[in-house]
């Protein structure tokens, strides 16, 4: 079946370690690893999650948990307030608040279908871990 030549068998890397092919294609193993950063990119909805006090945010969360869109609705009157959000300094405050009352719109028509009321809840996890950081 497979010929043992030199140290290799036919059609994988043979190596002291046990990692195989994924050890040696891979690069840099521990102790010279590579550094690698991922950032997360948000679409125009979730990157117009407000960052609110930490109390408001728990009672968005709470608020959508039980009513859908109702916290997300009040998250974007809180931009007018002050919070802070990624897109304010792209698109402005008006349009920020109008992707948040869009965003709950769309929870509160699909929580028929059960989608917008999960998305409601993870909306309001969103925001209380926006307001922890």
């Amino acid at each position: 079946m497979a010929q043992k030549e030199g140290g290799t068998e036919q059609g994988r890397a043979k190596t002291d370690d046990g990692l195989g092919a994924k050890g040696m294609a891979g690069g840099p193993m521990a102790g010279g690893g590579v550094v690698v950063e991922v950032r997360e990119k948000k679409g125009p909805l979730r990157a117009a999650i407000p960052t609110m006090p930490f109390p408001l945010a728990v009672i968005c969360l709470f608020l959508n948990t039980f009513i859908p869109g109702l916290g997300t609705f009040i998250s974007a009157f809180s931009v007018l307030c002050g919070a802070h959000c990624e897109l304010i300094s792209e698109r402005g405050v008006c349009c920020v608040l109008w992707l948040n009352v869009a965003a709950a719109l769309i929870q509160v028509l699909t929580a028929v279908i059960m989608v917008g009321w999960i998305m409601s809840i993870f909306w309001g996890m969103d925001m209380v871990i926006l307001a922890s950081q």
